[in-house]
């Protein structure tokens, strides 16, 4: 299996972990709110529905909607797929007709399993992966060993001032990643299985860069990513300006989801991702033949607003920010060493 192994495993960045412990001992322990980049339009031929769900897939969710409204799994949309051992809000868009009247949320509720309506509204259209802003997470961690309170708020201000490796977490690769072996059994695999193998380069390029510890700072030939955008663009050498934006967090050092060509870095930068990408020749051609494009993604993730809710010998919340894609494990990681993969039913995005 190309990658690491497991293939979450990235580099810790910020030092050794300051404690082992828990997480998702419980569903409660790990809660997640979509935050939406828009206001819905209070119009339109489409219908949003925000939910708050538990111990239930995102899939499954959309699919108990499609039934409710009449229409096809297919027309239900949604900003990103959320956990499933866990308690999260998150908005879905029905087909709807102008003439038809607006459903009972309190009905529905009582129709879904282990989830709310908390509000509808109407919209002109349907949600698209990727258009809300953020997550906001609550995760509660139960300590197997304590952690000093003083290096704790340390560790967690370092983290909110540099970031952390915005490594995929073990829900991207299935259980004892799974999904990779499938990558590579199946002559036309798709969906999350095309997703983890792509997943698991990019981690192999992003632990090179936490190694050589330039996981958050721009080398000769990057390809830099603006901060909380797609976009990029090539720099072939770094000057004091563009560091200054890096130290900032403006812009980004990117690595690559392989695939058809894509822009990409050129110089050292290029020459360290080749290096790190040595040994997957066969499943970038693989990627390449299946049609997938290539794309960019940023090593670096700042949390927003990262801070501890609670601490004392046992137990430990934390809350904070994250944009679509990034993983609150990778964030969790950098302080308290976890037994995250005992739950990995479905992608955080």
């Amino acid at each position: 299996m190309i990658g690491l192994d497991p293939p979450w495993c990235v580099a810790k960045a910020h030092g050794a972990a300051l404690a082992t412990g828990h997480l998702k001992r419980t569903p409660e322990d790990f809660q997640v709110d979509e935050e939406l980049a828009f206001e819905p339009a209070g119009e339109g031929e489409h219908l949003m529905v925000q939910l708050r769900k538990r111990d239930r897939t995102t899939d499954q969710i959309a699919r108990q909607l499609a039934r409710l409204a009449g229409a096809r799994s297919r027309n239900i949309g949604y900003c990103g797929m959320k956990d499933r051992y866990a308690v999260t809000s998150q908005w879905f868009s029905l087909p709807w007709p102008i003439k038809r009247e607006l459903p009972d949320c309190a009905a529905w509720s009582d129709q879904l399993d282990n989830a709310e309506c908390l509000q509808l509204v109407r919209h002109d259209r349907k949600l698209r992966r990727g258009a809300h802003a953020s997550n906001r997470f609550r995760i509660a961690i139960e300590l197997v060993t304590p952690v000093d309170a003083g290096l704790l708020q340390r560790r967690i201000d370092e983290i909110g001032e540099q970031g952390v490796p915005n490594a995929f977490g073990p829900q991207r690769f299935g259980r004892q990643g799974r999904n990779l072996d499938e990558f590579e059994s199946r002559e036309r695999p798709a969906g999350i299985i095309l997703s983890a193998a792509r997943s698991a380069l990019f981690n192999r390029v992003l632990n090179a860069r936490v190694r050589d510890g330039t996981w958050n700072r721009l080398i000769d030939g990057e390809w830099c990513m603006l901060n909380r955008s797609n976009s990029g663009f090539v720099a072939e050498a770094i000057d004091a300006e563009l560091a200054a934006r890096a130290g900032e967090g403006d812009v980004h050092p990117s690595g690559p989801l392989p695939g058809r060509a894509a822009d990409g870095p050129v110089g050292e930068a290029q020459a360290r991702e080749v290096d790190a990408l040595s040994e997957a020749g066969a499943w970038i051609d693989k990627l390449a033949t299946l049609r997938v494009d290539g794309a960019r993604r940023p090593l670096r993730v700042i949390p927003d607003g990262l801070c501890i809710l609670q601490h004392d010998t046992g137990s430990l919340t934390l809350s904070f920010g994250l944009p679509p894609g990034s993983f609150a494990t990778a964030v969790v990681a950098e302080c308290i060493d976890t037994d995250e993969y005992l739950h990995q039913s479905s992608s955080s995005s």
